[in-house]
C-alpha cells in the first residue's frame, strides 16, 4: 500500500463521504486511490474554487470536515478563496494539495510554490506529509483541528514522490481512533455570576451567533428564551436558531446601517452573547460607545477588542450553560417595549407582500421564496445586495436553512454550495440566491450539477451591476462607478450546460415559474430582474428610525 492509498484509508476512517476537486499530474496517485474507494464519492468540478466552496458548505451543514483537493501550483492557488472562506466562517474543511517531489523543492521548479507558507494564514493548521509513517497522524490531526474548538480549515500537502512511497507493514498502518468531540461544562462560579447579572438586568437582550448553531444549542436556547422572556436577536449566520414564529424572536442584526435590532440593543442594559464571534459581526456595529454590560456564553473564551470586552465569560458546553443559568434566574416581565418595536418591524416587512411592480422588488421576491419553501428547505445566499435583503426579510424556522457567508463573505459561494447541500439533502428543496455578478463567478459549476443530476435551483437576481458596491457608492459618493456590466442570456446559458432555464416576466409569474423549476427534476436557473432602487429607499428610511 502506498502513501496515497493509505491517506484515502485514513479519510475513510474519518467518515469522509465526498471529496471535491480536480486531478493533476502530481496528484494522480491520490486521485486514483480516491476513485477506487467504495466509501468516498469523488466529485470532479470545473474550478478548484468550486471544490472548496462545496467542501465549505458540506462542513457547515454536517459539522464534519468537507474535503477538497487539487494539484500543486495554480490548482492550489485556485483553492485559496474557498479555503479562506471556510476558515473565516468557521466551517470545518480539509484541503489536500499535491507538491513537486522532495528533490525539486529546494530548487526553482515548474509550478512550485511554498504551499505551507501560502496556506498558513488561512488555515488552523497546515502540514506537509514527508514520511510514510506519519500518514494517519497527520490526517487525524487535520480533522481534529478542522472540527474542534472553533471549526475552520486545515491543509495537507503531499509531494509527488512521497505519495508513491510504500507504507511499512505494521504499526505505521494503524488508523488512529476518531474521538467523540465534546466540551466540558462551564465553571459553577461563572454560571452563578452570569445568573446574577441577568437577575439584576431590567432590559436584557440576547445576541446569538453562529457558534450556537455549530453547538446544536437551538433547543436549549429556545427553552431559555421562553422561560425567561428575554428577546433574542441573531446574526446573519445564526438565522433560524430560534424560529421567527417564537414570540420573543426579534430580528436579524447585520446590515451596515442602524436598524430595528440596533435600536433594541441600544435600549438593553445587558447583552447576553451566545455563540457570538466578532468575525461574523463587528461589535462596533452594536457597541460603538462601549456602554453595554456583556455576558459571553460559548464553548471557547471570547476574542476581545475595544468594543467587545465581556464582563462575564461562561466557557463550556453552551446547552448545559443555558440550562444551569436558567435554573438560577428569575422570570422577566414581558418585554413590552421590545415587542412593540417588533410589531413595527413586522408591519414594515409585510408592506410589499403583494406588490405587483416589475422588475420585482426584493421584498416581494423574498416573501414569495418563503411561500414556496418548506421549514426545512435550504437557501444559500451569495454575497451582494440581495444578502442584505435576505438578512432583513427572509424568515427562518430552523438553523442551517439559510446559509449566509458573513465572516469572509465571499462572492460565488452559492452555486457550488447549493450543489453540496443538495447532495447531502436530496429530499429537500435547495435554492441558491445570487446576483448576476456572483453567479458568473462560478457559473462553470452548472455543468457539474448537470453531470451529477443535482436538481437544485439557482435564482439569479439581475440588475446588470455589482449591486452591493453600487449601493455603497450611492450612499457615500451619490454616484456609481466601475460597477455596471452586461449579461448573457441566462436561460440559454443554462440550457447550453444541460440545465433547465426559466425567466420571470412579472411579479405574478414568480411563484409558478419557481415551482416549475423545482419540479423539472434537474438543475435549473431562474432569471429574475430586480428593482434595486429599493436599496437607496431603505437607506433613507433607516436614517429616520428612532
Amino acid at each position: 500500500m502506498n502513501v496515497a492509498e493509505m491517506l484515502v484509508k485514513a479519510l475513510e476512517h474519518e467518515g469522509v463521504k465526498y471529496a471535491f476537486g480536480i486531478p493533476g499530474e502530481e496528484n494522480l496517485d491520490f486521485v486514483k486511490a480516491l476513485c477506487d474507494s467504495e466509501q468516498i464519492k469523488t466529485v470532479l468540478v470545473r474550478h478548484e474554487q468550486g471544490a472548496a466552496f462545496m467542501a465549505d458548505v458540506y462542513g457547515r451543514l454536517t459539522g464534519k470536515a468537507g474535503v477538497c483537493f487539487s494539484t500543486l501550483g495554480p490548482g492550489a492557488t485556485n483553492l485559496i478563496t474557498g479555503v479562506a472562506d471556510a476558515n473565516g466562517d468557521g466551517a470545518p474543511l480539509v484541503a489536500i494539495t499535491a507538491q513537486v517531489t522532495t528533490e525539486k523543492m529546494p530548487l526553482t521548479s515548474h509550478q512550485y510554490l511554498d504551499l505551507d507558507t501560502l496556506f498558513h494564514p488561512i488555515t488552523k493548521r497546515t502540514k506537509m506529509l514527508m514520511s510514510p509513517a506519519s500518514v494517519t497522524e497527520i490526517t487525524r490531526l487535520a480533522f481534529k483541528y478542522a472540527e474542534g474548538d472553533r471549526p475552520g480549515a486545515t491543509h495537507i500537502c503531499i509531494p509527488q514522490d512521497v505519495a508513491q512511497m510504500q507504507v511499512p507493514e505494521g504499526a505505521s498502518q494503524k488508523l488512529i481512533k476518531r474521538p467523540v468531540l465534546g466540551y466540558e461544562r462551564a465553571d459553577e462560579d461563572e454560571i452563578a455570576e452570569a445568573s446574577a447579572e441577568i437577575n439584576r438586568a431590567q432590559h436584557p437582550v440576547i445576541l446569538v451567533g453562529h457558534g450556537a448553531v455549530l453547538a446544536g444549542a437551538g433547543k436549549a436556547l429556545t427553552e431559555f428564551v421562553n422561560r425567561l422572556h428575554i428577546p433574542v436577536i441573531n446574526t446573519m449566520m445564526a438565522k433560524g436558531i430560534v424560529s421567527y414564529k417564537n414570540p420573543y424572536y426579534m430580528c436579524t442584526l447585520g446590515i451596515p446601517w442602524k436598524d430595528y435590532p440596533n435600536i433594541m440593543l441600544d435600549k438593553a442594559d445587558l447583552v447576553i452573547c451566545i455563540g457570538y464571534d466578532i468575525v461574523e459581526l463587528a461589535p462596533s456595529k452594536w457597541n460603538k460607545d462601549v456602554c453595554h454590560r456583556i455576558i459571553h456564553i460559548d464553548e471557547r473564551i471570547a476574542d476581545v477588542n475595544k468594543h467587545y470586552q465581556p464582563d462575564v465569560d461562561v466557557v463550556g458546553d453552551i446547552s448545559h450553560s443555558l440550562e444551569e443559568i436558567m435554573l438560577n434566574c428569575d422570570v422577566k416581565a414581558e418585554p413590552k417595549e421590545f415587542l412593540d418595536l417588533k410589531k413595527r418591524f413586522d408591519s414594515e416587512l409585510s408592506e410589499y407582500e403583494k406588490d405587483t411592480s416589475f422588475p420585482m422588488k426584493p421584498q416581494r421576491i423574498l416573501f414569495d421564496v418563503r411561500k414556496i419553501l418548506g421549514p426545512e428547505d435550504i437557501v444559500i445566499s451569495d454575497v451582494g445586495a440581495h444578502k442584505m435583503w435576505i438578512s432583513r426579510y427572509y424568515n427562518c424556522y430552523k438553523p442551517n436553512t439559510c446559509l449566509i457567508s458573513n465572516g469572509f463573505a465571499t462572492m460565488g459561494i452559492s452555486l457550488p454550495g447549493a450543489i453540496a447541500a443538495k447532495m447531502i439533502y436530496p429530499e429537500k428543496r435547495v435554492l441558491a440566491i445570487c446576483g448576476d455578478g456572483g453567479f458568473m463567478m462560478n457559473v462553470q459549476e452548472l455543468e457539474t450539477a448537470a453531470r451529477l443530476n443535482v436538481a437544485m435551483v439557482i435564482l439569479v437576481l439581475v440588475d446588470n451591476s455589482y449591486g452591493l458596491i453600487k449601493w455603497k457608492e450611492s450612499t457615500i459618493f451619490h454616484e456609481d462607478f466601475c460597477v455596471n456590466f452586461t449579461n448573457p442570456d441566462f436561460v440559454k446559458l443554462a440550457e447550453s450546460m444541460s440545465c433547465a432555464g426559466f425567466r420571470v416576466d412579472s411579479a405574478e409569474s414568480f411563484i409558478p415559474v419557481m415551482d416549475k423549476a423545482f419540479q423539472c427534476g434537474r438543475p435549473a436557473v431562474v432569471e429574475c430582474p430586480v428593482d434595486y432602487a429599493e436599496n437607496d429607499k431603505l437607506t433613507e428610511h433607516l436614517k429616520k428610525l428612532t
